[in-house]
């Protein structure tokens, strides 16, 4: 069993919340959008870090960070990228790994809107963690936890962070 903490879209801003939501977790995850290096190390720092840049990233992040992750952890598939799009609306850059190879969960952010949909077509679900970060269009900050255990997916949490901007 491993316990998830996903966020996207941080632009580079910092939250002491992250600390106090990711200490029950066992790993972080960040699908893109990072904004800095100097952030990515203080998340590296807390936890294992799996992350994907995202397109304001630099070249110093994209370095270090892949645009598109896949792995297995507690036998559930997992594909991340920063701009993929959702459900029978994915995004061409990743519309084919999707359908050639589907897995079991799907990660994507980039559009600061949280969502979370099974897809049945491909027996996959999709999440996107909207945004943690302070800059963009969304109103409220937001990350989610959850559960790999064993194949599944369980205990899906949403919090919010707090007010954008």
């Amino acid at each position: 069993m491993k316990r998830i903490g996903l966020l996207s879209d941080t632009h580079g801003v910092w939250d002491e919340k992250f600390e106090n939501y990711f200490a029950p977790c066992d790993e972080i995850w960040h699908a893109g959008d990072i904004g800095s290096l100097e952030l990515a190390n203080r998340f590296e720092a807390m936890k294992p870090f799996h992350a994907v840049y995202g397109n304001i990233d630099d070249y110093s992040t994209r370095i270090v960070y892949p645009q598109t992750l896949r792995f297995t952890l507690e036998d559930v598939e997992v594909l991340m990228t920063h701009i993929g799009g959702y459900p029978g609306r994915y995004d061409p850059s990743i519309r084919s790994q999707l359908y050639t190879h589907p897995p079991k969960l799907f990660i994507a952010g980039h559009s600061h809107i949280l969502k979370v949909i099974y897809d049945e077509k491909l027996n996959c679900l999709h999440m996107n963690p909207g945004a943690a970060g302070k800059y963009g269009f969304h109103r409220v900050r937001t990350l989610l936890r959850f559960v790999l255990d064993e194949g599944n997916i369980r205990d899906l949490e949403v919090i919010e962070i707090g007010k954008q901007g």
